[in-house]
């Protein structure tokens, strides 16, 4: 079928993207689903740090890619196979899909799945090959990349059954939307990685989408927050939804601020070095954001042992999406998790370019692309 999608042509153009220009928006073919696909009509997509990752070029991925990784929509038709996803469905699409059978999928969340970690870096679904193609050089069709089994900027998407969640009806595309990334991976730094103990302090350091949804989910489960930013309106923002303090990273470490559970959500080597600054002893560093890949932090081995102090990675915040998305809709609809506040604007397909300059200038939370 034919679709409109926003594809990025090269990584590593220089900003301001508005003028470079990497994405073409146009139109493309979408092959139907196949054994255990969907194909989806895309209601919401947001904005996130791992599509600009990609094309900044901090992400290495191949390209020509159709990015977009958080996103929700409507199943429209089911491939062969699938019977606990049917047309009408809402769904909330995830960035790592899931076999179920690899010792990733057998680690509790804790792991990726590794055939659906292989497809993501090859561009591919998990299942194998690549449903979108547009004319090539001569007219003959060039395949066009898949992005982390998602490719959400664009008017359809065929996905596998393992990279969707359904959600009943009664929650809208955009709260959808953020659950499939910001939520999943802020949330579940709290919830699956640093598991704070009834009445310990949660300390969120970059408050982005992921780290503000942190801070939401913190909050749910009725743990006091501080909110750690250089943004001043994020500090802001922070303080409207509940934290108790919300600082910029000079006058935590000045006031000398301590935490059981502090979650590093910038991507950045100085918030890194700043969370583990903010960690008590016997506290929890969790990690979950993406740096550059040759980006190296300064730790002391003899803190960490003299203070009994943990480290912890978390990928898409330890997730099983299957299990953590109920929990957060049920959060959702009893007024505790108000997800509607990460939404800091909303945009259209054609004005993808100029969303990567605000979401890497820092001032943004979740645009969201709606159609």
């Amino acid at each position: 079928m034919d679709i409109i999608g926003a594809v990025l042509e090269r990584s590593g153009a220089p900003a301001p993207f508005a003028e470079s220009r990497p994405f073409t928006v146009g139109a493309l073919e979408l092959d139907p689903p196949g054994p255990g696909e969907l194909l989806v009509r895309i209601e919401a997509a947001g904005v996130c740090h791992s599509d600009l990752s990609v094309v900044d070029g901090n992400r290495v991925r191949p390209t020509p890619m159709l990015l977009g990784h958080e996103a929700a929509g409507i199943v429209e038709t089911v491939g062969e196979g699938v019977t606990d996803a049917a047309p009408g469905d809402r769904v909330v699409m995830t960035f790592l899909p899931r076999c179920g059978a690899c010792d990733g999928c057998r680690a509790d969340g804790r792991l990726p799945c590794t055939p659906g970690t292989a497809a993501n870096s090859a561009g591919t679904l998990v299942g194998g090959g690549i449903r979108l193609h547009r004319p090539g050089a001569h007219g003959a069709p060039e395949a066009v990349h898949h992005h982390l089994g998602v490719s959400a900027f664009a008017t359809h998407a065929v996905v596998s059954r393992t990279s969707v969640v359904p959600v009943d009806a009664d929650v809208p595309a955009e709260i959808a939307a953020l659950l499939g990334c910001a939520v999943l991976t802020g949330g579940g730094a709290v919830l699956n990685a640093g598991r704070p103990a009834p009445g310990d302090a949660v300390v969120v350091v970059g408050l982005g989408g992921v780290g503000m949804a942190a801070v939401l989910v913190a909050l749910a489960l009725g743990h006091e927050v501080i909110g750690v930013d250089a943004v001043p309106a994020k500090l802001d923002l922070a303080r409207e939804l509940g934290a108790a303090l919300a600082l910029s990273p000079a006058d935590a470490v000045d006031r000398g601020i301590r935490a059981p559970v502090v979650i590093e959500a910038a991507g950045a080597v100085r918030a890194f070095e700043t969370a583990l600054a903010l960690t008590a002893p016997g506290g929890t560093t969790v990690t979950v954001g993406l740096p550059a890949p040759d980006a190296r932090a300064s730790v002391s081995p003899l803190v960490l042992t003299a203070e009994a102090r943990t480290i912890i990675g978390s990928y898409l915040g330890s997730a099983v999406p299957s299990r953590d998305i109920p929990r957060y809709v049920e959060l959702w609809r009893a007024g505790r998790l108000p997800l509607e506040r990460l939404v800091s604007s909303r945009i259209s397909l054609d004005g993808i370019d100029a969303a990567m300059d605000r979401l890497a200038a820092g001032g943004e939370l979740r645009q969201l692309i709606t159609f």
